[in-house]
């Protein structure tokens, strides 16, 4: 079991140090010059000499990259180009919306999305598992935009049920904070629960039809206890694999959430520094949401040994 979980996290380690090459060559090596991109076409030679100067872009690329995974080991993402901030504080102070509207939605995907896909597996052709697959082909056809407009027309412009954008901090009031995410959460979990919810179905129907479930079957065993101590234990390893790569996913969806709902998160900073070619910004957000999508692999790798023993070995 240690041999196993050492050898996930050297892996890991190798994985984030290309990771960090890549991010760093990313911007680097891009047509243009970054500071020419900054100072503008008309900026004097002095301005744009300044602007390299002070990312060390004269510097050789090795020292370049030595000087940058230095300075973020020790905390120091550098500072915004154009608010003169440190892009930690300014990353720290975007980090809650994100969180909270990743954290809900997640909540929501798995909880829908495996109890449906248990129940259209257990009533296979029935009217659930119809309505599964209806529903399965709303959630991946229609976009995360449209169904967030449609869903501020209903429920916030037509009856006033609920906000129509913005975001509330959770120290103001645990109601105010859950009623602004509501929306959101919902449009950005339809396509998550789709998609945990059919692979959940496939996983359980392969279970199902097993021996040992009929043994079980005839041995009196009750719904409950073939479907969740029997079935769903057995059909865990690819149900966590989805889960895992749909909260990975989920960081790409919620730059696009944010901007429909105008939820101040790290997707509207990463958009607005785009716009604004702050290069500190862009790479410091790239590695760090790279990092966090490591992480949620290497957890989902070492939360398999628990489901089932024989992968440690």
């Amino acid at each position: 079991m240690t041999g196993y979980i050492v050898r996930r996290i050297v892996s890991t380690i190798a994985v984030m140090a290309m990771v960090g090459i890549f991010v760093f060559l990313l911007l680097r090596l891009a047509p243009g010059d970054p500071a020419v991109m900054i100072a503008g076409r008309s900026a004097t030679e002095e301005v744009i000499a300044g602007i390299r100067e002070q990312l060390g872009l004269n510097d050789p690329l090795p020292l370049q990259f030595m000087r940058w995974v230095r300075d973020m080991l020790g905390g120091d993402f550098g500072v915004s180009i154009f608010s003169g901030r440190p892009v930690l504080e300014l990353i720290s102070q975007r980090l809650e919306p994100t969180l909270s509207l990743s954290v809900l939605t997640m909540i929501l995907s798995v909880s829908v999305g495996v109890s449906f896909g248990i129940l259209a597996a257990w009533r296979t052709g029935g009217l659930i598992d119809r309505l599964l697959a209806a529903f399965s082909a709303f959630g991946y056809s229609v976009p995360v935009f449209v169904i967030g407009y449609f869903l501020i027309y209903v429920f916030a412009i037509r009856t006033h049920w609920l906000p129509v954008q913005g975001y509330k901090p959770i120290e103001i009031g645990l109601w105010p904070w859950f009623v602004h995410l509501i929306l959101p959460t919902v449009a950005l979990g339809l396509g998550y629960i789709a998609f945990i919810a059919r692979v959940t179905r496939a996983s359980m129907l392969e279970v199902l039809s097993e021996d040992y479930m009929r043994t079980a079957a005839a041995k009196g065993a009750s719904s409950y206890a073939m479907l969740v101590h029997h079935a769903l234990k057995n059909a865990g390893v690819p149900i966590l694999t989805v889960i895992g790569i749909s909260f990975a996913y989920l960081i790409g969806g919620v730059v696009l959430t944010e901007t429909v709902f105008n939820i101040p998160g790290i997707g509207r900073l990463v958009v607005d520094a785009i716009n604004n070619r702050d290069y500190p910004i862009i790479q410091s957000v790239l590695i760090l949401t790279s990092g966090l999508y490591v992480l949620i692999n290497l957890t989902v790798d070492l939360t398999y040994t628990l489901i089932d023993p024989r992968i440690r070995y």
